[in-house]
């Protein structure tokens, strides 16, 4: 576990970006924060940052005017290397754009919005016909390294020291001894604090003041 390294996952599933819009358009629309939700089981946390993540997009195209720092970038992949150094400074940042779509023919499930195109473009209000089966989705995913690992790991190290080898005769018959468990443990606790900033401090105390 020493050498172990944990991200957490993110995705934007379809990405928010209205029929018609750039890449620039639709980020300038979320300046403070990226529009994605946390798929790993962690708590989001107050702030965000992290310390190095991965990002993929695909199905956006940059086409737009000049109008912001955004929109003068010359390529997609700059847009949206641009907007995470601005979102997470000191960070290290990779990302990767790609033009296709997701596709979402059958067997997809098709659990979308009504306000969505067939090419899971946005619209600014609910079509006056029928909304067909959306054939394609642009798609915002990412890696992350960051402090909500913290909470993630630790509260798993906390669930196993309630653990009590000696109950479960399959850890021994599976050829787990007492000893490596407790080495373990140690070691995930020890991993856990890798991704512990100040921040996760405060928000402990405030959870502590609403128990």
């Amino acid at each position: 576990l020493s050498d172990s390294q944990v991200v957490a996952a993110w995705a934007s599933l379809p990405f928010p970006a209205l029929r018609g819009s750039s890449l620039p358009d639709t980020l300038c629309a979320y300046p403070t924060a990226m529009p994605w939700k946390l798929l790993s089981p962690c708590r989001e946390r107050k702030v965000s940052c992290c310390f190095a993540q991965s990002v993929v997009l695909r199905g956006i195209r940059k086409e737009s005017h000049p109008a912001s720092p955004l929109h003068a970038c010359e390529s997609t992949e700059q847009t949206l290397q641009h907007y995470l150094h601005t979102l997470f400074p000191g960070a290290l940042s990779t990302s990767h754009v790609l033009e296709q779509p997701c596709h979402t023919l059958p067997p997809y499930p098709q659990f979308f919005s009504p306000l969505l195109t067939r090419q899971g473009f946005l619209l600014d209000k609910p079509p006056h016909y029928s909304a067909a089966a959306v054939e394609s989705i642009p798609v915002l995913a990412a890696l992350q390294s960051s402090p909500v690992l913290h909470t993630l790991l630790s509260g798993l190290c906390k669930d196993l020291q309630k653990v009590n080898p000696r109950r479960w005769p399959s850890f021994f018959l599976a050829g787990v001894e007492e000893d490596a468990f407790q080495e373990a443990l140690e070691e995930l606790r020890t991993l856990s604090q890798c991704y512990e900033t100040g921040f996760e401090a405060d928000e402990s105390e405030d959870e502590a003041d609403l128990d």
